[in-house]
C-alpha cells in the first residue's frame, strides 16, 4: 500500500463522492470513535474509512452532514467490509441505519481461526502482520469535542490504515489453509441482528443472583427489566438508574410508596418522588401482584442434571490438543457451557456438532463419549487411541 494522505470528510457532497469510489473497491477498511460513557446508546462522532486508493476520517457530527451515503455503501453486497472487534461498531451501525453491513470480514474472529490466540488485540495483531506500532496517545480522547486535532484525525485514521494490511495477510494465510469458509461460518452470527439487540425482559440474566424465592425472583426480574426500558428511554447508562447490586435490595425491600423507595441504598428522594421513581414503584406492584402460577419457576441445584466432572476434564483435554494441532483458539471451538452440554446429552443441539467445530473436534469428542478413543500422550502432546469394541 502506498501512503495516502488522509481526507477529513465534514459535508455529504463529499462524504457521497468517497462512498462511490470505495463501492468500487474488493473491500474496505472501517472503524468508529464514539462516546457512550453518558449515554445508554452509543454516540458516533467519527467514521473511519480507507480503501486502497483513500483513507477519510468522516465527522459524523458535522453540522448538516446526511451520513445516508455510507448507509448505502455498508447496505452493499460488495466490497467486503473489515473491522477488528466489529460489534460495537456494527450495533452502531444497525442503530443508524437499521441494518447490520452486509459481506462483513471481523479480523479478530480471523485472527483466532488462524491461530492468533483468543480475542487478539488490534496492536498485538498489527505488530505480528505488519511490523507497525500503534500510537496509543489519543486512545481516551474525548471524540465528541470539537475541533478535532492533526493528532487526534491522524490517529483515528491509523486503525484502517494498518487493517488493510492485515487484512490482506490474515486473508492470505487462511486461504492456504483452506479455512476462509471458518471465518464465514462464523461472520453469519456477527450479521445477525439479534446478536446486537437487548431485550429487556432477559436483563435480569447478566445478575448474578442467588435466590430460589420465586416470588423474590420475580421482583428482580421486573426491576431489571424496568431499567433496561427506563435507561433506553432517557438514553442514559444502565447503571446510573439502579447499579446491579441495587437490584436485589430493592427487590428484597419491595416498596409500595416514594418514601419506601428512599430506604434503598443510594436512591435519592428526588429519583422516588419523579417520573423514575414512579415507574419503578408501579413495576414493582405489577410483580407483586402477580399469582402463585404466574411468579418465574426456579430450577433447585439437585433437580438439574450434572454432567460428570470427569468426563467434562477429559472432553477439555482433547479440546485443548485439537485447538494445538490445528493452531485455532480452543474459545473460538467450544466454550466450557457447550462441553458440559455435549458431555450431558450427545443428541441435544450444540454448535461443537455443527460445521467446522464437528470436523475439528465434534466427532472425535463424540468417540471420546462413546468409549471408541482414548487419550494418551506421545512426548509432550496429546494423542488418541484407538479402542477396539
Amino acid at each position: 500500500m502506498t501512503e495516502t494522505q488522509t481526507q477529513f470528510i465534514t459535508t455529504t457532497e463529499a462524504l457521497a463522492s468517497l462512498c462511490a469510489r470505495l463501492a468500487e473497491e474488493e473491500f474496505i477498511t472501517v472503524d468508529t470513535e464514539f462516546m457512550r460513557e453518558k449515554t445508554y446508546y452509543p454516540e458516533l462522532c467519527l467514521v473511519q474509512l480507507a480503501g486502497t486508493g483513500d483513507v477519510a476520517v468522516v465527522d459524523a457530527m458535522a453540522k448538516g452532514i446526511d451520513l445516508a451515503p455510507l448507509g448505502e455503501l455498508l447496505a452493499s453486497a460488495a466490497p467486503v467490509k473489515v473491522f477488528h472487534a466489529c460489534r460495537q461498531d456494527v450495533e452502531i451501525f444497525l442503530l443508524l441505519f437499521g441494518a447490520v453491513p452486509l459481506n462483513l470480514f471481523d479480523t479478530q474472529v480471523a485472527a483466532m481461526v488462524a491461530g492468533f490466540g483468543d480475542q487478539v488485540g488490534y496492536d498485538s495483531l498489527v505488530q505480528s502482520l505488519t511490523g507497525g506500532h500503534i500510537d496509543k496517545t489519543h486512545r481516551f480522547s474525548d471524540w465528541s469535542a470539537r475541533p478535532l486535532t492533526k493528532a487526534q484525525i491522524d490517529y483515528a485514521a491509523a486503525d484502517v490504515t494498518h487493517l488493510r494490511t492485515v487484512y490482506e495477510k490474515l486473508s492470505a494465510r487462511l486461504l492456504v489453509e483452506g479455512r476462509m469458509d471458518w471465518v464465514g461460518q462464523e461472520m453469519e452470527v456477527l450479521a445477525d441482528p439479534n446478536t446486537y439487540r437487548v431485550d429487556p425482559v432477559k436483563a435480569w440474566e447478566r445478575l448474578k443472583l442467588r435466590t430460589n424465592n420465586r416470588r423474590q425472583l420475580a421482583l428482580v426480574q421486573a426491576i431489571a427489566t424496568w431499567r433496561e426500558r427506563e435507561a433506553q428511554r432517557i438514553n442514559i447508562p444502565r447503571g446510573r438508574l439502579l447499579k446491579d447490586e441495587q437490584i436485589p435490595e430493592v427487590a428484597a425491600l419491595a416498596p409500595e410508596n416514594a418514601e419506601a423507595l428512599t430506604r434503598a441504598r443510594g436512591i435519592s428522594a428526588g429519583f422516588a418522588n419523579g417520573k423514575s421513581g414512579a415507574s419503578l414503584l408501579a413495576a414493582i406492584a405489577e410483580a407483586k401482584a402477580l399469582g402463585e402460577a404466574d411468579l418465574p419457576k426456579v430450577e433447585r441445584p439437585r433437580d438439574t442434571p450434572r454432567a460428570s466432572p470427569a468426563l467434562v476434564a477429559l472432553l477439555k483435554v482433547l479440546l485443548n490438543a485439537a485447538a494445538e494441532q490445528n493452531n485455532v483458539a480452543a474459545r473460538l471451538v467450544a466454550s466450557s457451557e457447550e462441553i458440559e452440554a455435549l458431555a450431558l446429552d450427545e443428541n441435544a443441539p450444540n454448535p461443537i456438532l455443527e460445521g467446522w467445530r464437528r470436523e475439528m473436534f465434534g466427532e472425535d469428542a463424540l468417540r471420546l463419549i462413546r468409549g471408541e478413543i482414548a487419550l494418551s500422550t506421545q512426548g509432550k502432546r496429546i494423542k488418541i487411541v484407538e479402542l477396539s469394541r
